[in-house]
């Protein structure tokens, strides 16, 4: 057997790229996308089209590794632009629509990006991002005729080179896109949250991409030609890798610019929609709008990160949502665990059901391997639903490393295993379930917020002493940032509550700005001197949710 090894035939680089191309050649004449009043377009179409931008890319000198950024909501575009950049070989760049144009300028310039493109209604925060850079990328705006003002390009900013549509009128359809040379070869960069002061830029191959798609479209049990409505923000770690994935399949992509629920609704109803994804106030947001009603048809729901609250839970289930629960982050490119469910469950009392499904599960088929160990001896912890330990994982959607950051890969990916940062415990069923997240992190409507840089932005207040930012329980975002905060001595005037949030306003994007300021004379710490975070989180639970104290 010594003679049997890899050669050409039977080793070609695995990317999800190819994925388009097949749906072109046997769903070509399905729905591909629907957009708005007037936009449908099938899979032969969408072919073209991303090859089409994918040729006028390269004629622009975009080539092998060059990133190429994105600032845009789910629209056609956003889209195709999950192909097209990675067509010619470039680095795709999801950017966060909700960030600042300081945050903005300070990613792109971590990553180097040669173009970027913008959406119209961002282009003001693009172009005051790129006024910041002494070697900005080259700006593509791209129009949205099916919105009100979308349409303005053109006495658009001279900052804007070209136009999204330019690019799909003047490229090739012929364009032959570039393969990888290697599986290994990156093909996406991430960052996790809005961190300036250390952006972590995660980086991932087309073989992580092509397995967690695939993995992806099995665990939820996807069939072919399922109608999908988008939901999740495709920046947010790609869309759980379903651009490539839904491609796959043949499905209908259903874009929407922005969650409103009385649209959801009506989408569902004229579209047939089948799956969608999304962070748990999706699901509370639907249940508890004035239009929800029963649903004709089940609608699967994919939400992950923490679990629903079970009246939540309970709630949408009951008017027809079909709910599934998993865990993932960034740097495992999708969901790489799920709450494989047992049919023997539907039994239980509906109680019973939410606890079973609030546990975040068992690993994926396509995946390797998941434990916790113990931080001090790295052993597996007892497998009895109370000791705690790191979350550790391995497989082949894990990424290759932080961008410009050997140290965190080195921290990150070590012993043979990414450790996760995330705490939790394995039921004596195998079961996985989280009890805490990295503790420098608040997941906000689904957005990671990093307390340490909300605390570095409130240093700069000439008036704070002291602060600590940990998580808030809201009905609605799941949870907001709440500062402790302590002041210097000796002041003349002290700030006030509403002072020190509108100072953090003017200073990061609005998702991060604690909803709570609570003043103290000074921070529980530790014999050593750390502020002891636990306890503030514990009063933070206790102060109850955010909106509820607000009423």
């Amino acid at each position: 057997m010594e003679e049997m090894k890899p050669c050409t035939a039977n080793s070609s680089p695995l990317t999800p790229l190819s994925f388009l191309e097949r749906a072109a050649t046997v769903y070509g004449d399905c729905t591909s996308i629907v957009y708005g009043a007037n936009i449908v377009y099938t899979w032969r179409e969408t072919n073209l089209r991303c090859l089409r931008v994918a040729s006028s890319l390269s004629s622009l000198g975009i080539g092998r590794s060059d990133v190429v950024s994105v600032l845009s909501p789910n629209t056609p575009a956003m889209y195709e632009l999950q192909f097209a950049v990675p067509m010619t070989g470039a680095i795709l760049n999801n950017l966060n629509t909700r960030l600042d144009a300081r945050t903005v300028s300070v990613l792109l310039r971590h990553c180097g990006s040669k173009l970027l493109f913008v959406d119209v209604f961002s282009s003001e925060i693009a172009v005051e991002a790129a006024a910041m850079m002494s070697d900005p990328p080259v700006l593509i705006v791209i129009a949205d005729m099916e919105e009100k003002g979308g349409d303005d390009v053109a006495d658009r900013d001279k900052s804007f080179r070209y136009t999204y549509d330019e690019l799909v009128e003047r490229g090739d359809p012929s364009f032959k896109w570039i393969r990888p040379e290697s599986e290994w070869d990156p093909v996406v960069l991430n960052y996790t949250s809005g961190t300036t002061s250390a952006p972590k830029g995660v980086v991932h191959c087309h073989r992580g991409i092509f397995v967690m798609s695939i993995d992806s479209l099995i665990d939820w049990t996807v069939p072919k030609n399922p109608v999908y409505l988008w939901t999740l923000p495709i920046f947010h770690a790609n869309g759980w890798s379903y651009p490539w994935g839904i491609a796959a399949v043949g499905g209908t992509n259903v874009c929407l610019r922005k969650f409103d629920a009385p649209l959801i609704y009506r989408l569902i109803r004229d579209h047939g929609v089948t799956h969608m994804c999304g962070a748990p106030v999706v699901l509370n947001m639907l249940s508890a709008s004035q239009d929800s009603q029963p649903l004709k048809h089940p609608v699967n729901i994919l939400t992950a990160g923490a679990p629903p609250p079970a009246a939540v839970l309970l709630r949408a289930e009951s008017m027809g949502f079909k709910i599934s629960h998993g865990y993932g982050l960034t740097e495992t490119a999708g969901l790489n665990v799920s709450c494989a469910w047992k049919p023997q469950w539907n039994r239980l009392p509906a109680s019973e059901r939410a606890r079973l499904k609030a546990r975040q599960g068992v690993r994926t088929v396509g995946f390797t391997e998941i434990d916790v160990v113990d931080h001090g001896s790295g052993r597996s912890v007892e497998r009895n639903g109370e000791t705690v330990g790191e979350i550790v994982m391995r497989g082949s959607s894990i990424m290759l490393g932080y961008l410009k950051d050997p140290v965190g890969t080195e921290k990150a990916l070590k012993n043979g295993w990414f450790f996760t940062g995330d705490v939790g415990v394995i039921h004596s069923d195998g079961y996985l379930e989280i009890k805490d997240r990295s503790k420098d992190i608040i997941i906000t409507g689904g957005e990671n917020v990093s307390s340490v840089e909300v605390e570095a932005v409130l240093y700069t207040n000439p008036a704070v002493n002291e602060v600590a930012v940990v998580a808030r329980p809201d009905d609605f975002w799941g949870e907001t940032p709440c500062a402790f905060v302590s002041l210097k001595p000796g002041l003349t005037r002290k700030p006030t509550e509403g002072e020190l949030i509108e100072y953090c306003r003017k200073k990061m994007p609005r998702y991060m700005v604690p909803k709570t300021v609570s003043f103290r004379d000074e921070l529980p710490k530790t014999s050593t001197g750390k502020v002891m975070k636990f306890v503030l989180r514990d009063i933070a639970k206790k102060m109850g949710s955010t909106r509820l104290s607000r009423m």
